[in-house]
């Protein structure tokens, strides 16, 4: 058995200086790729979310993309998803990168709203710190949207841009939505390749 790499716990609300490891770049060394339509079973060591800390929920993990749950959700299932290369803002991915990360955001987005249930969602993209950039790892966030109003919680508001009141991913929830998220992904690519879309 290979000894779990440890790292200091993230503090997302502090912008790590340039001598700190990048984070996301922790989790893409520590998740080996594998094909999104047939991903590994949840309980295969190759997504193991302790093998780091704070633990990371792989939801796809491609030669050239990974994405993950974001460890302070603004609601359940944002998700992050970037290059594994470290490119720190948008204009520095390559033109492969850009076309792949634009595949998959849609059909994240289409697995999202699967598994959440939640047909709204928000695609936020920063560069740079002044732009709310926490991580310096270009990274887009897909955050499914639930309707508030509705509901009758007026006070409930969602944050954007890292500001308000956010809670930490429950490992537990994690684990069965990460999964829940990578069989919605395969369903969706096996949905489009049937359409001829992929």
């Amino acid at each position: 058995m290979t000894e779990s790499k440890l790292l200091q716990p993230y503090d997302p609300g502090v912008v790590p200086p340039d001598s700190e490891p990048c984070p996301f770049c922790n989790i893409s060394a520590s998740f080996a790729p594998f094909d999104p339509d047939h991903p590994p079973p949840v309980n295969s060591p190759s997504l193991d979310p302790a093998k780091l800390a704070p633990p990371a929920f792989v939801v796809l993990s491609t030669p050239t993309l990974i994405a993950f749950l974001d460890i302070l959700p603004l609601s359940p299932g944002h998700l992050l998803l970037c290059p594994r290369s470290h490119r720190p803002k948008l204009t520095d991915v390559t033109p492969a990168e850009a076309a792949e990360l634009g595949v998959y955001l849609r059909v994240l987005s289409a697995a999202l709203v699967r598994a959440t249930g939640v047909p709204d969602w928000n695609i936020v993209q920063n560069n740079g710190a002044a732009a709310a950039q926490v991580v310096n790892h270009v990274h887009y966030h897909l955050i499914p949207r639930p309707e508030i109003r509705a509901s009758g919680k007026f006070r409930e508001s969602f944050t954007m841009f890292g500001r308000g009141v956010r809670e930490e991913l429950d490992d537990e929830e994690a684990v069965v939505l990460a999964e829940k998220l990578r069989q919605c992904v395969a369903l969706v690519l096996e949905e489009e390749a049937r359409k001829g879309r992929l």
